[in-house]
């Protein structure tokens, strides 16, 4: 029989050092999303009003903030459609057929093909912002870590052991539970690890996100790969050097 403390004995407890870190630590960092998410919205109106990078190293530390946010955001969604995808493909022999050699196909196209087909596509779904252009950039990323860790998971809902599986099948498991309780613990490490080295892999096309050339048209976003972009048109080592360290 299970047992849950009563509303006293919950107002009894003491609220630690390490609680109040753990707040105020949230709420710095949810402050820090929203001040560098805000340069997202700003007006975008090529070729008239476009986005410049500053050599200045003190603008760094908010470049490596809109790039690292920019690199969360595409893992998140990789994430995403590395559940959905890989489990409907390992789940449907039909669907299989089809999704597992578009996936193959998609892994094969490289990330400046995506790029040059994207952009302008979503500089038109949202016109005026340069959230467009953030989009595009966010894509690019996604696309190089997402087919790896699709593969990856659907590799592991494959090979889950027979002897479980038929377990799951005993205890009546719904879809939900097999899932929760049996296929993702299954494929957790190689998820994670397959998610830290598309992670790692997305920062070698940073700079290709950041820095975009399409149609003659250069656009640059703020970022760590825009300011290398920068740095290196310029001949400029010492900002480089800011950039690397």
């Amino acid at each position: 029989m299970k047992t849950f403390p009563s509303s006293e004995a919950l107002r009894r407890l003491p609220v630690g050092l390490a609680d109040l870190a753990i707040v105020l630590g949230t709420l710095a960092l949810l402050g820090l999303i929203a001040r560098i998410g805000a340069g997202t919205l700003v007006s975008f109106q090529p070729p008239n009003l476009l986005p410049s990078v500053d050599l200045d190293p003190r603008n760094l530390p908010y470049y490596a903030g809109r790039s690292t946010l920019r690199m969360f955001i595409a893992l998140f969604c990789s994430t995403v459609f590395t559940l959905s995808y890989g489990y409907i493909a390992a789940h449907s022999r039909r669907a299989e057929r089809v999704m597992i050699p578009l996936l193959d196909i998609l892994q094969s196209v490289p990330v400046l093909g995506f790029l040059s087909i994207t952009v302008t596509g979503f500089i038109a779904l949202f016109p005026g912002s340069l959230l467009g252009l953030e989009a595009a950039s966010i894509f690019a990323i996604f696309t190089s870590q997402a087919w790896n860790m699709t593969f990856s998971f659907y590799q592991s809902l494959r090979t889950v052991p027979k002897e479980l599986d038929e377990a799951a099948t005993l205890y009546r498991l719904s879809g939900w539970q097999r899932f929760t309780k049996l296929e993702a613990p299954s494929a957790a490490i190689g998820l994670v690890w397959n998610g830290m080295l598309s992670f790692g892999a997305g920062w070698f096309f940073v700079v290709a996100s950041e820095a975009i050339s399409v149609l003659n048209q250069k656009y640059t976003l703020p970022g760590i790969g825009s300011y290398v972009a920068a740095a290196v048109e310029a001949k400029n080592l010492p900002d480089l050097g800011w950039a690397l360290l």
